[in-house]
């Protein structure tokens, strides 16, 4: 039964596009690897990263001249990087940062099928990047997941004690209690974030509508005031 609810909360977790909204392709003449559609001057590595899960998954790298921070943005579970292209550059605009993102396992270009470990490995690999290919230090990574990209952003967090933040957007608090609302995290849930989030030690910035059960189990056990709220 718990194999069954648990491949069933699986389902209901990711809507990768179909088609992918994006391809990726070696440059002939230097072998670098380009993202259909990003030109030269939008100044954007493009990585594809293989993982524990033996999968190869697409990154990018949007560098700013003067950013002190990099975000590592793990997003939502119905869009791909494709469609993400025009919110990083506003967001490194605006902000100020590099924005480091990625797709899951068996979103766009990525290989493999989606899956709660493969979302683990995939934010592992990009994480290693920043460190390996770029030197980015934990104090300067802030940590950014939307809807079930918080699934691997609180894997990540609950495990480094010295990241900047980490920006939940529109979290999950699991994924069994998307479908029910539980009130004990059952072993054979998906995300459980509701007890991750208890090991992470940077500040934690909510952005989510007000009356949900994530906000309600924030409120209970951390001060108000350290969260940011949007009515729909």
């Amino acid at each position: 039964m718990g194999n069954v609810t648990s491949s069933v909360a699986a389902k209901f977790a990711f809507f990768p596009p179909d088609p992918p909204t994006y391809d990726v392709y070696r440059d002939e003449e230097d072998g670098r690897i380009i993202f259909s559609g990003l030109t030269a001057d939008k100044n954007v590595d493009v990585h594809l990263l293989e993982t524990k899960g033996g999968n190869k998954i697409v990154a990018t790298f949007w560098r700013h001249p003067f950013a002190r921070f990099t975000l590592l943005y793990s997003h939502g579970n119905a869009a791909d990087l494709g469609q993400m292209t025009e919110l990083f550059i506003e967001l490194r605009a605006h902000l100020r940062v590099n924005i480091m993102s990625y797709d899951y396992s068996g979103y766009g270009a990525s290989t493999g099928k989606p899956s709660e470990f493969n979302t683990y490995y995939d934010i592992e690999a990009v994480y290693n990047c920043l460190k390996s290919e770029y030197g980015i230090k934990q104090e300067d990574v802030i940590l950014y997941g939307q809807s079930v990209g918080s699934g691997p952003t609180l894997h990540l967090a609950s495990r480094f004690q010295r990241l900047r933040a980490v920006v939940l957007h529109s979290a999950i608090l699991s994924g069994i209690r998307v479908l029910y609302p539980v009130k004990v995290t059952l072993w054979f849930d998906i995300f459980k974030n509701i007890d991750k989030i208890r090991n992470v030690s940077c500040p934690v910035l909510v952005i989510h509508v007000r009356n949900t059960s994530f906000v309600h189990f924030f409120i209970s056990r951390y001060t108000p005031s350290a969260f940011i709220f949007f009515r729909p």
